[in-house]
Protein backbone atom coordinates (compact mmCIF):
# COMPACT_ATOMS: atom_id res chain seq x y z
CA UNK A 1 0.00 0.00 0.00
CA UNK A 2 1.44 3.40 -1.03
CA UNK A 3 1.71 6.54 1.06
CA UNK A 4 -1.43 8.20 -0.29
CA UNK A 5 -3.44 4.98 0.14
CA UNK A 6 -2.29 4.66 3.76
CA UNK A 7 -3.21 8.25 4.58
CA UNK A 8 -6.60 7.91 2.88
CA UNK A 9 -7.33 4.67 4.77
CA UNK A 10 -6.40 6.31 8.06
CA UNK A 11 -8.64 9.27 7.23
CA UNK A 12 -11.59 6.93 6.71
CA UNK A 13 -10.84 5.24 10.01
CA UNK A 14 -10.72 8.55 11.84
CA UNK A 15 -14.09 9.56 10.42
CA UNK A 16 -15.58 6.28 11.62
CA UNK A 17 -14.08 6.68 15.09
CA UNK A 18 -15.33 10.27 15.25
CA UNK A 19 -18.97 9.34 14.74
CA UNK A 20 -21.05 9.53 17.88
CA UNK A 21 -19.20 12.44 19.42
CA UNK A 22 -21.42 15.24 20.69
CA UNK A 23 -18.97 18.05 20.00
CA UNK A 24 -16.47 18.49 17.19
CA UNK A 25 -14.39 20.77 19.40
CA UNK A 26 -13.68 18.22 22.10
CA UNK A 27 -9.94 18.33 22.88
CA UNK A 28 -9.69 14.53 22.92
CA UNK A 29 -10.87 14.37 19.32
CA UNK A 30 -8.32 16.89 18.10
CA UNK A 31 -5.41 15.61 20.17
CA UNK A 32 -3.91 13.80 17.20
CA UNK A 33 -0.51 13.57 18.90
CA UNK A 34 -1.74 10.46 20.70
CA UNK A 35 -2.35 8.67 17.43
CA UNK A 36 0.57 6.76 15.94
CA UNK A 37 0.77 5.22 12.53
CA UNK A 38 3.53 4.94 9.91
CA UNK A 39 3.18 8.34 8.28
CA UNK A 40 1.10 10.39 10.70
CA UNK A 41 3.09 10.84 13.90
CA UNK A 42 3.29 13.34 16.72
CA UNK A 43 3.85 17.05 16.22
CA UNK A 44 7.54 17.19 17.03
CA UNK A 45 10.88 17.33 15.30
CA UNK A 46 10.69 13.57 14.74
CA UNK A 47 7.22 13.69 13.21
CA UNK A 48 5.85 13.53 9.72
CA UNK A 49 3.14 16.05 10.67
CA UNK A 50 3.48 19.71 11.41
CA UNK A 51 0.21 21.15 12.64
CA UNK A 52 -0.59 24.75 13.40
CA UNK A 53 0.27 25.04 17.08
CA UNK A 54 -1.50 28.30 17.86
CA UNK A 55 -5.17 28.35 18.68
CA UNK A 56 -6.33 30.09 15.52
CA UNK A 57 -9.77 30.90 16.86
CA UNK A 58 -8.23 32.17 20.08
CA UNK A 59 -5.93 34.50 18.17
CA UNK A 60 -8.83 35.78 16.07
CA UNK A 61 -11.39 36.19 18.85
CA UNK A 62 -9.08 37.08 21.73
CA UNK A 63 -6.50 39.26 19.99
CA UNK A 64 -7.43 40.47 16.52
CA UNK A 65 -11.05 41.32 17.34
CA UNK A 66 -10.40 42.64 20.85
CA UNK A 67 -7.12 44.55 20.68
CA UNK A 68 -7.03 47.88 18.87
CA UNK A 69 -3.23 48.16 18.41
CA UNK A 70 -2.99 44.64 16.98
CA UNK A 71 -5.88 45.27 14.58
CA UNK A 72 -4.24 48.55 13.48
CA UNK A 73 -0.89 46.88 12.84
CA UNK A 74 -2.43 44.02 10.89
CA UNK A 75 -4.56 46.38 8.81
CA UNK A 76 -1.53 48.50 7.86
CA UNK A 77 0.36 45.38 6.79
CA UNK A 78 -2.69 44.13 4.88
CA UNK A 79 -3.36 47.47 3.15
CA UNK A 80 0.15 47.79 1.71
CA UNK A 81 0.77 44.08 1.08
CA UNK A 82 -2.44 43.61 -0.93
CA UNK A 83 -1.56 46.43 -3.37
CA UNK A 84 1.12 44.43 -5.22
CA UNK A 85 0.56 42.70 -8.56
CA UNK A 86 2.22 39.59 -9.94
CA UNK A 87 4.37 39.36 -13.03
CA UNK A 88 7.17 37.25 -14.45
CA UNK A 89 10.82 38.28 -14.37
CA UNK A 90 13.42 36.97 -16.79
CA UNK A 91 16.64 35.52 -15.41
CA UNK A 92 19.88 35.85 -17.38
CA UNK A 93 22.98 34.16 -16.02
CA UNK A 94 21.48 34.23 -12.57
CA UNK A 95 20.68 37.94 -12.75
CA UNK A 96 17.14 39.43 -12.95
CA UNK A 97 16.01 40.99 -16.19
CA UNK A 98 12.87 42.65 -17.51
CA UNK A 99 9.29 42.05 -16.34
CA UNK A 100 6.62 40.53 -18.57
CA UNK A 101 3.25 38.80 -18.33
CA UNK A 102 1.46 35.82 -19.86
CA UNK A 103 -2.01 34.33 -19.69
CA UNK A 104 -0.81 32.09 -16.85
CA UNK A 105 -1.11 35.06 -14.47
CA UNK A 106 -4.91 35.08 -14.93
CA UNK A 107 -5.17 32.51 -12.12
CA UNK A 108 -3.66 34.99 -9.67
CA UNK A 109 -5.52 37.98 -11.09
CA UNK A 110 -8.93 36.28 -10.67
CA UNK A 111 -8.37 33.57 -8.06
CA UNK A 112 -12.10 32.95 -7.48
CA UNK A 113 -15.37 34.42 -8.73
CA UNK A 114 -15.38 38.10 -7.84
CA UNK A 115 -11.90 37.87 -6.35
CA UNK A 116 -8.82 39.89 -7.27
CA UNK A 117 -5.11 39.69 -6.59
CA UNK A 118 -5.66 42.09 -3.70
CA UNK A 119 -8.24 39.76 -2.15
CA UNK A 120 -5.87 36.82 -2.47
CA UNK A 121 -2.97 38.69 -0.87
CA UNK A 122 -5.19 40.07 1.90
CA UNK A 123 -6.27 36.56 2.88
CA UNK A 124 -2.72 35.27 2.80
CA UNK A 125 -1.17 37.98 4.96
CA UNK A 126 -4.06 37.80 7.44
CA UNK A 127 -3.63 34.05 7.91
CA UNK A 128 0.15 34.40 8.11
CA UNK A 129 -0.14 37.08 10.79
CA UNK A 130 -2.57 35.08 12.93
CA UNK A 131 -1.37 31.52 12.38
CA UNK A 132 2.09 31.92 10.91
CA UNK A 133 0.96 29.99 7.82
CA UNK A 134 -1.27 30.60 4.81
CA UNK A 135 -2.42 27.83 2.49
CA UNK A 136 -3.88 28.42 -0.97
CA UNK A 137 -5.02 25.37 -2.95
CA UNK A 138 -5.85 25.04 -6.61
CA UNK A 139 -9.26 23.42 -6.97
CA UNK A 140 -8.74 20.25 -9.07
CA UNK A 141 -10.09 20.48 -12.59
CA UNK A 142 -10.74 24.23 -12.45
CA UNK A 143 -8.94 27.54 -12.81
CA UNK A 144 -9.88 28.59 -9.29
CA UNK A 145 -8.00 28.96 -6.03
CA UNK A 146 -9.28 28.24 -2.53
CA UNK A 147 -8.04 29.62 0.75
CA UNK A 148 -7.60 26.83 3.31
CA UNK A 149 -8.15 27.71 6.93
CA UNK A 150 -4.68 27.21 8.46
CA UNK A 151 -5.74 25.31 11.58
CA UNK A 152 -7.48 22.75 9.35
CA UNK A 153 -4.27 21.92 7.51
CA UNK A 154 -1.56 19.46 8.55
CA UNK A 155 1.78 19.33 6.72
CA UNK A 156 2.64 15.70 5.95
CA UNK A 157 6.25 14.65 5.39
CA UNK A 158 7.91 11.30 4.82
CA UNK A 159 11.29 9.65 4.39
CA UNK A 160 12.16 6.79 2.04
CA UNK A 161 15.41 5.76 3.72
CA UNK A 162 14.41 6.18 7.38
CA UNK A 163 10.60 6.21 7.68
CA UNK A 164 10.75 5.78 11.47
CA UNK A 165 12.35 9.25 11.78
CA UNK A 166 9.47 10.93 9.95
CA UNK A 167 10.26 14.59 9.26
CA UNK A 168 13.63 14.46 11.03
CA UNK A 169 15.23 12.15 8.45
CA UNK A 170 17.91 13.58 6.21
CA UNK A 171 15.91 12.93 3.04
CA UNK A 172 12.54 13.91 4.52
CA UNK A 173 10.30 15.99 2.30
CA UNK A 174 6.77 17.30 2.21
CA UNK A 175 4.53 14.77 0.47
CA UNK A 176 1.21 16.52 0.93
CA UNK A 177 -1.12 18.72 2.94
CA UNK A 178 -3.84 17.06 4.97
CA UNK A 179 -6.95 19.27 4.81
CA UNK A 180 -9.62 18.51 7.41
CA UNK A 181 -12.45 21.06 7.41
CA UNK A 182 -14.56 20.91 10.54
CA UNK A 183 -18.30 21.48 10.67
CA UNK A 184 -20.96 20.30 13.11
CA UNK A 185 -21.84 16.74 12.19
CA UNK A 186 -19.78 16.70 9.01
CA UNK A 187 -16.12 16.11 8.34
CA UNK A 188 -14.12 15.36 5.23
CA UNK A 189 -10.42 14.64 4.93
CA UNK A 190 -8.44 15.38 1.78
CA UNK A 191 -4.76 14.90 1.06
CA UNK A 192 -3.49 17.54 -1.39
CA UNK A 193 -0.20 17.18 -3.23
CA UNK A 194 2.51 19.84 -2.90
CA UNK A 195 1.88 20.91 -6.50
CA UNK A 196 -1.72 21.74 -5.55
CA UNK A 197 -0.96 23.95 -2.53
CA UNK A 198 0.92 27.22 -2.08
CA UNK A 199 2.31 27.40 1.47
CA UNK A 200 3.19 30.91 2.66
CA UNK A 201 5.17 30.94 5.93
CA UNK A 202 7.19 34.18 6.12
CA UNK A 203 8.56 33.55 9.64
CA UNK A 204 9.92 30.00 10.00
CA UNK A 205 9.24 28.22 13.28
CA UNK A 206 12.70 27.19 14.59
CA UNK A 207 11.26 24.00 16.11
CA UNK A 208 9.92 22.67 12.83
CA UNK A 209 11.18 22.20 9.30
CA UNK A 210 8.31 23.59 7.23
CA UNK A 211 5.88 25.27 9.58
CA UNK A 212 5.74 29.02 10.10
CA UNK A 213 5.28 31.07 13.26
CA UNK A 214 3.03 34.06 13.88
CA UNK A 215 4.73 37.31 14.81
CA UNK A 216 2.10 37.59 17.57
CA UNK A 217 3.51 34.60 19.47
CA UNK A 218 6.61 36.33 20.93
CA UNK A 219 4.59 39.34 22.13
CA UNK A 220 1.66 37.58 23.81
CA UNK A 221 2.69 39.06 27.17
CA UNK A 222 2.76 42.56 25.69
CA UNK A 223 -0.69 41.95 24.22
CA UNK A 224 -1.97 40.79 27.62
CA UNK A 225 -0.49 43.89 29.23
CA UNK A 226 -2.16 46.15 26.68
CA UNK A 227 -5.50 44.42 27.23
CA UNK A 228 -5.05 44.84 30.99
CA UNK A 229 -4.22 48.52 30.57
CA UNK A 230 -7.32 49.04 28.44
CA UNK A 231 -9.40 47.19 31.02
CA UNK A 232 -7.89 49.34 33.76
CA UNK A 233 -8.88 52.50 31.91
CA UNK A 234 -12.38 51.14 31.36
CA UNK A 235 -12.79 50.27 35.03
CA UNK A 236 -11.56 53.71 36.02
CA UNK A 237 -14.44 55.32 34.12
CA UNK A 238 -16.96 52.64 35.07
CA UNK A 239 -16.30 53.32 38.73
CA UNK A 240 -17.01 56.99 38.49
CA UNK A 241 -13.68 58.21 37.11
CA UNK A 242 -12.52 58.72 40.70
CA UNK A 243 -9.81 57.03 42.75
CA UNK A 244 -10.68 54.07 44.91
CA UNK A 245 -11.72 55.05 48.42
CA UNK A 246 -11.35 53.52 51.85
CA UNK A 247 -14.27 54.36 54.12
CA UNK A 248 -13.84 53.88 57.85
CA UNK A 249 -16.83 53.77 60.15
CA UNK A 250 -17.16 54.05 63.88
CA UNK A 251 -16.67 50.90 65.90
CA UNK A 252 -20.24 51.09 67.14
CA UNK A 253 -21.63 50.45 63.65
CA UNK A 254 -23.16 46.98 63.42
CA UNK A 255 -22.64 44.67 60.40
CA UNK A 256 -26.23 45.21 59.34
CA UNK A 257 -25.79 48.98 59.42
CA UNK A 258 -22.51 48.63 57.49
CA UNK A 259 -24.16 46.62 54.71
CA UNK A 260 -26.97 49.18 54.39
CA UNK A 261 -24.45 52.01 54.28
CA UNK A 262 -22.37 50.28 51.60
CA UNK A 263 -25.43 49.58 49.46
CA UNK A 264 -26.59 53.19 49.62
CA UNK A 265 -23.12 54.53 48.86
CA UNK A 266 -22.68 52.28 45.83
CA UNK A 267 -26.08 53.24 44.49
CA UNK A 268 -25.33 56.95 44.91
CA UNK A 269 -21.70 57.12 43.79
CA UNK A 270 -20.59 54.01 41.87
CA UNK A 271 -20.56 54.06 38.07
CA UNK A 272 -19.82 56.67 35.45
CA UNK A 273 -23.35 58.14 35.71
CA UNK A 274 -22.60 59.15 39.29
CA UNK A 275 -19.18 60.64 38.59
CA UNK A 276 -18.21 63.87 40.34
CA UNK A 277 -21.26 63.93 42.64
CA UNK A 278 -20.78 65.38 46.08
CA UNK A 279 -20.08 62.70 48.67
CA UNK A 280 -22.13 63.02 51.86
CA UNK A 281 -21.14 60.95 54.88
CA UNK A 282 -22.77 60.42 58.21
CA UNK A 283 -21.19 60.85 61.59
CA UNK A 284 -18.16 58.70 62.26
CA UNK A 285 -17.39 58.01 58.58
CA UNK A 286 -13.95 58.86 57.24
CA UNK A 287 -12.81 58.65 53.54
CA UNK A 288 -9.22 58.06 52.36
CA UNK A 289 -8.17 57.82 48.66
CA UNK A 290 -6.21 54.64 47.97
CA UNK A 291 -4.98 55.01 44.38
CA UNK A 292 -3.67 57.65 42.04
CA UNK A 293 -5.42 58.94 38.92
CA UNK A 294 -4.37 58.14 35.35
CA UNK A 295 -2.11 61.15 35.10
CA UNK A 296 -0.26 60.23 38.26
CA UNK A 297 0.16 56.71 36.89
CA UNK A 298 1.68 58.16 33.68
CA UNK A 299 -0.83 55.98 31.86
CA UNK A 300 -0.10 57.39 28.41
CA UNK A 301 3.60 56.57 28.56
CA UNK A 302 2.99 53.10 29.91
CA UNK A 303 0.50 52.20 27.20
CA UNK A 304 2.53 53.95 24.50
CA UNK A 305 5.66 51.95 25.32
CA UNK A 306 3.69 48.72 25.00
CA UNK A 307 2.31 49.77 21.64
CA UNK A 308 5.83 50.48 20.37
CA UNK A 309 6.95 46.97 21.33
CA UNK A 310 4.03 45.53 19.38
CA UNK A 311 4.88 47.71 16.38
CA UNK A 312 8.48 46.51 16.46
CA UNK A 313 7.35 42.87 16.39
CA UNK A 314 5.06 43.58 13.44
CA UNK A 315 7.81 45.37 11.52
CA UNK A 316 5.68 48.51 11.27
CA UNK A 317 7.20 51.79 12.54
CA UNK A 318 5.03 53.54 15.12
CA UNK A 319 4.99 56.63 12.90
CA UNK A 320 3.40 54.69 10.03
CA UNK A 321 0.63 53.07 12.09
CA UNK A 322 -0.09 56.27 14.04
CA UNK A 323 0.76 55.21 17.59
CA UNK A 324 1.20 57.97 20.15
CA UNK A 325 4.97 57.52 20.49
CA UNK A 326 5.33 57.85 16.74
CA UNK A 327 3.46 61.17 16.69
CA UNK A 328 5.72 63.09 19.05
CA UNK A 329 8.73 65.33 18.61
CA UNK A 330 10.65 65.00 15.38
CA UNK A 331 9.05 61.70 14.38
CA UNK A 332 6.73 63.45 11.95
CA UNK A 333 9.44 65.47 10.23
CA UNK A 334 9.48 64.83 6.52
CA UNK A 335 12.87 63.18 6.63
CA UNK A 336 12.05 60.94 9.59
CA UNK A 337 8.71 59.88 8.16
CA UNK A 338 10.32 59.06 4.81
CA UNK A 339 12.95 56.98 6.59
CA UNK A 340 10.25 55.11 8.52
CA UNK A 341 8.26 54.52 5.34
CA UNK A 342 11.32 53.21 3.52
CA UNK A 343 12.22 50.95 6.42
CA UNK A 344 8.70 49.50 6.38
CA UNK A 345 8.76 48.99 2.61
CA UNK A 346 12.29 47.61 2.31
CA UNK A 347 12.59 45.53 5.48
CA UNK A 348 9.00 44.31 5.90
CA UNK A 349 6.95 44.48 2.71
CA UNK A 350 9.48 43.55 0.03
CA UNK A 351 10.63 40.36 1.80
CA UNK A 352 6.96 39.41 2.23
CA UNK A 353 6.24 40.01 -1.46
CA UNK A 354 9.29 38.00 -2.50
CA UNK A 355 8.23 35.14 -0.22
CA UNK A 356 4.63 35.05 -1.41
CA UNK A 357 5.72 35.11 -5.05
CA UNK A 358 7.89 32.08 -4.45
CA UNK A 359 5.07 30.32 -2.61
CA UNK A 360 2.48 30.89 -5.34
CA UNK A 361 4.86 29.83 -8.12
CA UNK A 362 3.85 26.21 -7.58
CA UNK A 363 0.30 26.98 -8.76
CA UNK A 364 1.08 28.72 -12.06
CA UNK A 365 3.00 27.77 -15.17
CA UNK A 366 6.20 29.81 -14.96
CA UNK A 367 7.91 30.30 -18.36
CA UNK A 368 11.34 28.79 -18.84
CA UNK A 369 14.17 31.11 -17.85
CA UNK A 370 11.90 33.25 -15.66
CA UNK A 371 10.47 33.42 -12.14
CA UNK A 372 7.23 34.60 -10.60
CA UNK A 373 7.78 38.06 -9.18
CA UNK A 374 5.85 41.04 -7.82
CA UNK A 375 5.31 44.44 -9.39
CA UNK A 376 5.21 47.27 -6.85
CA UNK A 377 5.49 50.17 -9.29
CA UNK A 378 1.83 51.20 -9.01
CA UNK A 379 1.60 51.16 -5.21
CA UNK A 380 0.78 54.68 -4.03
CA UNK A 381 2.45 54.11 -0.66
CA UNK A 382 5.77 53.71 -2.49
CA UNK A 383 5.36 56.63 -4.89
CA UNK A 384 8.02 58.64 -3.09
CA UNK A 385 10.43 55.95 -4.20
CA UNK A 386 9.70 56.91 -7.81
CA UNK A 387 11.93 59.96 -7.36
CA UNK A 388 14.79 57.69 -6.40
CA UNK A 389 13.92 55.44 -9.33
CA UNK A 390 14.04 58.43 -11.67
CA UNK A 391 17.49 59.34 -10.39
CA UNK A 392 18.62 55.76 -10.96
CA UNK A 393 17.26 55.85 -14.51
CA UNK A 394 19.11 59.09 -15.13
CA UNK A 395 22.36 57.53 -13.96
CA UNK A 396 21.71 54.50 -16.17
CA UNK A 397 21.07 56.76 -19.17
CA UNK A 398 24.36 58.54 -18.60
CA UNK A 399 26.18 55.22 -18.39
CA UNK A 400 24.50 54.01 -21.59
CA UNK A 401 25.54 57.16 -23.43
CA UNK A 402 29.11 56.84 -22.21
CA UNK A 403 29.39 53.20 -23.24
CA UNK A 404 27.85 53.81 -26.66
CA UNK A 405 30.30 56.67 -27.23
CA UNK A 406 33.07 54.28 -26.26
CA UNK A 407 32.13 51.99 -29.14
CA UNK A 408 29.88 49.34 -27.62
CA UNK A 409 26.79 48.11 -29.43
CA UNK A 410 23.69 49.92 -28.08
CA UNK A 411 21.64 46.75 -27.60
CA UNK A 412 24.38 45.08 -25.59
CA UNK A 413 24.83 48.23 -23.52
CA UNK A 414 21.15 48.33 -22.51
CA UNK A 415 21.16 44.61 -21.68
CA UNK A 416 24.33 44.95 -19.59
CA UNK A 417 23.04 47.97 -17.65
CA UNK A 418 19.67 46.41 -16.89
CA UNK A 419 21.19 43.08 -15.85
CA UNK A 420 24.15 44.74 -14.07
CA UNK A 421 26.40 42.35 -15.95
CA UNK A 422 29.21 43.96 -17.95
CA UNK A 423 30.07 40.65 -19.60
CA UNK A 424 27.07 41.20 -21.88
CA UNK A 425 28.81 44.14 -23.59
CA UNK A 426 29.82 43.69 -27.22
CA UNK A 427 32.30 46.14 -28.80
CA UNK A 428 32.05 47.38 -32.38
CA UNK A 429 35.81 47.77 -32.81
CA UNK A 430 35.38 51.51 -33.34
CA UNK A 431 36.18 54.26 -30.90
CA UNK A 432 34.96 57.78 -30.13
CA UNK A 433 34.40 59.89 -33.29
CA UNK A 434 35.55 56.97 -35.46
CA UNK A 435 32.25 55.17 -34.80
CA UNK A 436 31.36 55.83 -38.47
CA UNK A 437 33.49 53.61 -40.76
CA UNK A 438 36.10 55.70 -42.63
CA UNK A 439 35.38 56.46 -46.34
CA UNK A 440 37.46 54.62 -48.98
CA UNK A 441 36.44 56.68 -52.05
CA UNK A 442 39.27 58.57 -53.94
CA UNK A 443 38.96 62.32 -54.64
CA UNK A 444 37.16 63.10 -57.91
CA UNK A 445 39.30 64.24 -60.96
CA UNK A 446 38.78 67.88 -62.03
CA UNK A 447 36.66 68.27 -65.18
CA UNK A 448 37.37 70.48 -68.24
CA UNK A 449 33.93 71.97 -68.19
CA UNK A 450 33.43 75.30 -66.55
CA UNK A 451 35.77 78.24 -65.95
CA UNK A 452 39.50 77.75 -65.99
CA UNK A 453 41.02 77.92 -62.55
CA UNK A 454 43.17 80.96 -61.89
CA UNK A 455 46.92 80.74 -62.39
CA UNK A 456 49.07 79.89 -59.47
CA UNK A 457 50.16 83.22 -58.02
CA UNK A 458 53.43 81.61 -57.05
CA UNK A 459 54.18 80.68 -60.71
CA UNK A 460 56.49 82.64 -63.17
CA UNK A 461 55.52 86.16 -64.24
CA UNK A 462 54.53 86.26 -67.94
CA UNK A 463 56.13 89.71 -68.29
CA UNK A 464 59.49 88.30 -67.40
CA UNK A 465 59.23 85.86 -70.31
Amino acid sequence: MGLLSRVAAEARGRRQRAQGRKSWSEPAFWDLDRLRWPFIGSSSLSSDREQIENDFEGYVQGIYKRNGPIAALMLVRLAVFSEARFTFRRMRNGRPGDLFGTQALALLEKPWPGGTTGDLLARMIQDADLAGNAFIARVPGTDRLRRLRPDWVTIVSASKSEPELYGAALDAEVVGYYYSPRAPGVRTDTLLLPSQVAHFAPIPDPEFSWRGMSWLTPVLREISSDLAATQHKLKFFENGATPSLAVRLDASVTPEMFERFKTLMNESHAGVDNAYKTLYLGGGADVTPLTMDLRALDFKSIQGAGESRLAAAAGVPATIVGFSEGLQGSSLNAGNYSSARRRFADATMRPLWRNVAGSLASLVEVPSGAELWFDARDISFLQDDRKDAAEIQQAKAAAIRQLVDAGYEPKSVVAAIEAEDMTLLTHTGLYSVQLQPPTTATPAEPTTDGPTPPDDPSGPDPAEE
